[in-house]
């Protein structure tokens, strides 16, 4: 059986995800492939690894503290619309914000977490 989703990359949230790409960009040499003023995609270490603008984002407190970590997961799939209908089947929930619901949709998990939905796959 092929599972309808695998995991397409990582999205860390940032107050600045242009700075923070360009971290990772030059920390992992990795290619920006997508960008916009919040959101920014890097190719090259077999998924995306995104940052995501929060514009109240406070860094966490790890291991411990008052903020855990923050990032959730991006899961490549071919068609939105089904993968989108089987996670809600599942018991995930729509998110009310959807930036860009023609390439990704965000939903929240269970437990609460967010996570996307997205079309793009990574080589």
């Amino acid at each position: 059986m092929t599972a309808l989703a695998r995991l397409g990359g990582i999205s860390l949230d940032s107050s600045d995800p242009d700075q923070l790409a360009r971290f990772y960009q030059d920390f992992l040499e990795l290619e920006r492939v997508w960008d916009t003023p919040d959101f920014v995609a890097l190719s090259g270490a077999g998924i995306y690894l995104t940052t995501f603008r929060i514009d109240d984002h406070r860094p966490p407190d790890w291991p411990t503290g008052d903020v855990p970590k923050q990032m959730h997961l991006e899961l490549a799939v071919k068609e939105l619309e089904p993968a989108e209908q089987k996670a809600l089947a599942l018991g995930a929930r729509k998110a009310a914000t959807q930036p860009a619901p023609d390439r990704f949709r965000v939903l929240i998990d269970p437990a609460g977490h967010p996570f996307c939905l997205t079309t793009m796959i990574p080589d």
